[in-house]
């Protein structure tokens, strides 16, 4: 019963949730001047982060991505068969650049290092361009003297500092500039931005990463492929050199016997034995050249991989708080804030009288 009775007594009705309610608009309307002058406040700030937060410039490009002409693998398949071809170990589609892999690749330091070390100008690097706009040299100037450094000399010339800058700063572009999602889930379609504060820098910069990726992704899909067709082309060259000679020594045979007695089998040996080496080496020849004509047409399905859609184009997107959308939301936060502020000064003081 005991445990009913505080359960009954602990219920809130109607008219008191009314009246709690009416308590606070009240206590609210009180303060109104406070909630006015908060709101003024915030109309200066919002006014004063439009005026002085520099707009954001975004470089976005759209493309596809390919994984290679699959319709007729089949018959390729078929084809490669007849002449003892394993299609899978000639080609086949790396799982290195499926689905979403791709995209983190955009996002690995190595790509990141090559953009940033790739020209802005003839003049400037982009990772200077990066340094000077963003400030970089006096943000870090008690750690690391980057004024003194050469970014333009070879990779493996470069100091610990060196290499602890260039990662620090696509450690920040990784976080704060950098975008790379798929617009539909459901399409393979790709779009990489790159968001700064420098519109040249952010067009230069989308440009250089995509180009390396573009270039990397090329290489290694077709890395096995052309493996493959070198070794095939150098076996078709050495073996047509072998026929070649083979078909001279047979001529050479046929002219030194050129009337033989029919009767006289000994006389007819080495042009049969010529005639048997270029027989043999004819064979293996066209059958080296049926499986690099396979090689060749697997290469050509490999590639090209990236198929871009849309590339960066001056003007570009611009981001930025508008000087009345800026008064706005500063009056708004500010003034929510102080109702917060007040609502939890009233909270305690009640705590404190109750104790």
């Amino acid at each position: 019963m005991s445990g009913s009775q505080h359960f009954t007594d602990n219920q809130f009705t109607l008219k008191e949730v009314v009246q709690n309610i009416s308590s606070w608009l009240s206590f609210f309307i009180s303060k109104w001047k406070i909630i006015v002058l908060a709101g003024v406040i915030g109309l200066g700030l919002g006014a004063l982060v439009s005026v002085l937060k520099k707009p954001v410039y975004i470089a976005s490009t759209t493309f596809v991505l390919e994984d290679g002409d699959g319709s007729g693998m089949g018959q390729m398949s078929g084809l490669a068969s007849l002449v003892g071809v394993n299609l899978g170990s000639i080609g086949g589609t790396s799982g290195l650049f499926q689905g979403d892999n791709i995209m983190e690749l955009y996002r690995s330091e190595r790509m990141l290092d090559e953009a940033l070390l790739s020209d802005f100008d003839e003049d400037e690097l982009l990772i200077d361009r990066f340094i000077a706009f963003e400030e970089i040299d006096r943000k870090w100037k008690n750690k690391v003297d980057i004024s003194n450094m050469d970014f333009s000399i070879p990779r493996e010339q470069f100091t610990v500092s060196q290499d602890s800058v260039v990662k620090e700063v696509g450690q920040l572009i990784r976080e704060n500039q950098l975008s790379v999602a798929k617009p539909d889930r459901k399409l393979s379609i790709i779009q990489v931005s790159i968001s700064s504060k420098d519109q040249a820098y952010a067009k230069v910069f989308n440009e250089r990463l995509v180009e390396n990726v573009n270039e990397f992704y090329r290489e290694t899909k077709t890395k096995k492929t052309s493996e493959n067709l070198a070794i095939l082309q150098s076996q078709a060259d050495s073996v047509r050199k072998i026929l070649d000679e083979s078909i001279g020594a047979y001529a050479a045979a046929t002219d030194r016997v050129p009337n033989a007695n029919p009767l006289l089998s000994s006389a007819t040996t080495d042009t049969r034995k010529r005639q048997i080496d270029v027989q043999a080496t004819g064979a293996v020849y066209e059958e080296i050249v049926k499986n690099l004509e396979i090689a060749k047409v697997n290469h050509r399905n490999n590639s090209p991989l990236i198929q871009i859609i849309d590339s960066p184009r001056f003007p570009l997107e611009r981001s930025e708080i508008r000087l009345v959308k800026g008064m706005v939301l500063g009056g708004i936060i500010v003034a929510l804030l102080t109702l917060f502020y007040l609502f939890f000064q009233r909270l305690y003081r009640r705590h404190v009288q109750e104790s």
